[in-house]
């Protein structure tokens, strides 16, 4: 019985999506039947997967979108056996639903693979050192505060390169 439904399934593969086509023959209908049910399995994947990593995304997050997009595309264009390419995007949002359940519960895992915020200014303070290592110039922060309505480093108290790549800044009793 399962052999029978297997089969069928490999034929309807086959006849729809031309799964055995190396990718120089496979044709418009093929390639259209491909990227339909490629574009129904990512929406079920990715809701599959936390809806974080499509917002405010880190690095962690970055991978994932950047995998499952390089998988889609060998699948698609039969740089990559179609089946075997959908159930590696299902296992790698898997493992990253799992690394994020981890991550969740230990900080330290949690620092691990999505990083640390880091401290740009402290008090009206900028912190040149933790500047230089975020790879940010003066300019770049000048325009990041004026984003979040500050003119000038005095006004913060605390303003953070989050893990996203965002800053965030809490302004100091006092300032507008």
């Amino acid at each position: 019985m399962l052999d029978t439904f297997l089969n069928t399934v490999h034929q309807w593969g086959e006849t729809l999506l031309g799964l055995s086509l190396k990718a120089e023959e496979i044709g418009y209908g093929h390639m259209a039947a491909r990227a339909m049910l490629m574009y129904l399995i990512l929406i079920w994947l990715v809701r599959s997967a936390k809806k974080r990593f499509l917002s405010e995304a880190t690095a962690f997050d970055m991978i994932l979108v950047i995998m499952l997009g390089s998988i889609a595309a060998r699948a698609l264009t039969g740089g990559a056996q179609y089946f075997p390419s959908v159930l590696g995007m299902a296992l790698i949002i898997a493992m990253h639903w799992v690394f994020s359940n981890i991550a969740r519960r230990w900080p330290w895992f949690s620092g691990l693979i999505k990083g640390h915020s880091t401290i740009l200014i402290r008090a009206g303070r900028i912190d040149h050192a933790a500047l230089r290592d975020a790879h940010m110039s003066r300019d770049d922060l000048d325009e990041a505060l004026r984003s979040k309505g500050v003119g000038d480093p005095a006004q913060v108290q605390e303003a953070r390169l989050e893990r996203s790549g965002k800053l965030s800044v809490l302004k100091r009793k006092g300032s507008a």
